[in-house]
């Protein structure tokens, strides 16, 4: 995935710094509860998902992955390690929390 929003970026010389792609992820991040919350009518019901909050997740996906590609981080290496310490903290703890 990371590779395709690469190329993405490339392809419409979208390049920015890591700055900017940061507050790109916060924003989206925002848009993202957004729309949680519309679609619970502020807690009052269950979540249901909506073609919105679908658009969302990928927007902040996007975004993850372009951070990710402007810091020079590969976003599955990464994965791998944090899901690695995770189940050490699960096995040592009984849980995830640090």
């Amino acid at each position: 995935m990371q590779q395709l929003v690469e190329d993405f970026i490339s392809k419409y010389n979208l390049q920015t710094n890591e700055h900017t792609r940061y507050i790109d992820l916060i924003s989206e991040i925002g848009e993202l509860g957004k729309e949680i919350i519309k679609s619970t009518n502020y807690g009052k019901r269950e979540y249901a998902q909506t073609p919105e909050t679908n658009q969302e997740i990928g927007d902040c996906l996007f975004s993850l992955l372009a951070l990710c590609c402007a810091m020079n981080i590969s976003a599955e290496d990464a994965l791998e390690k944090v899901i690695l310490k995770y189940e050490t903290r699960f096995h040592k703890k009984g849980d995830i929390g640090s």
